[in-house]
């Protein structure tokens, strides 16, 4: 069994997450490392989360911290070969240092995309990940991630359903999706309704 796009899970913050992620063949499960966040993982938890999946890839993922300081914290998070970032100009300082890069921007603030953005993003194999808080996409909305597509590798965060993703990724010519990790009811539990729903639509058998 696969999935037949390209899937991260973001912000992952426990184990039954990422087990679950790695067993639906996920490809990228992505850990917070800003203090600030609730959803931070320090790294003795990021280590016992890490050790105990395998057949994912590790995503870092920033807010704001300047290149120095996301040097410093890879050195204590073994295992990564992704950095995401909201600062297009740090994400660069990366992009010949053997890791995945992943460029988070609202949609919102995207929408038309600058040329000279767009020949970064493109030339450094960067992936522009699209956040929207929009529980579905307008028209208006399903153009510009239509016309940015075109020219970067669009990973799309938000408007997405167990019953749009297929349709979406499709007409869209979408590189692929981010789906959002959740919290623990307690330990070792979780409600996975709507995020098994979308990744079994996404299911391809061997």
């Amino acid at each position: 069994m696969a999935l037949s796009t390209f899937v991260k899970i973001s912000g992952v913050t426990n184990l039954s997450d990422a087990r679950y992620s790695s067993g639906m063949y996920v490809d990228v499960i992505g850990f917070c490392l800003d203090e600030a966040s609730e959803k931070f993982v320090p790294p003795t938890l990021f280590s016992e989360i890490t050790g105990w999946v395998s057949g994912c890839d590790f995503c870092a993922e920033f807010k704001d911290d300047d290149s120095h300081v996301v040097s410093q914290k890879l050195s204590k998070y073994q295992n990564i070969s992704w950095i995401q970032h909201n600062h297009l100009d740090v994400l660069l300082e990366f992009a010949d240092q053997g890791y995945q890069l992943i460029f988070e921007a609202p949609l919102q603030e995207i929408r038309h995309i600058e040329d000279e953005v767009a020949e970064k993003i493109k030339t450094k194999g960067i992936h522009l990940l699209l956040t929207t808080d929009s529980a579905t996409l307008d028209g208006d909305q399903l153009k510009s991630v239509a016309l940015i597509a075109k020219k970067a590798k669009v990973i799309l965060a938000g408007g997405i359903s167990p019953f749009n993703v297929k349709s979406l990724i499709n007409d869209l010519n979408l590189f692929g999706i981010a789906l959002e990790g959740g919290e623990e009811i307690k330990p070792g539990l979780k409600d996975y309704d709507e995020l098994a729903e979308i990744l079994e639509e996404l299911e391809i058998e061997d």
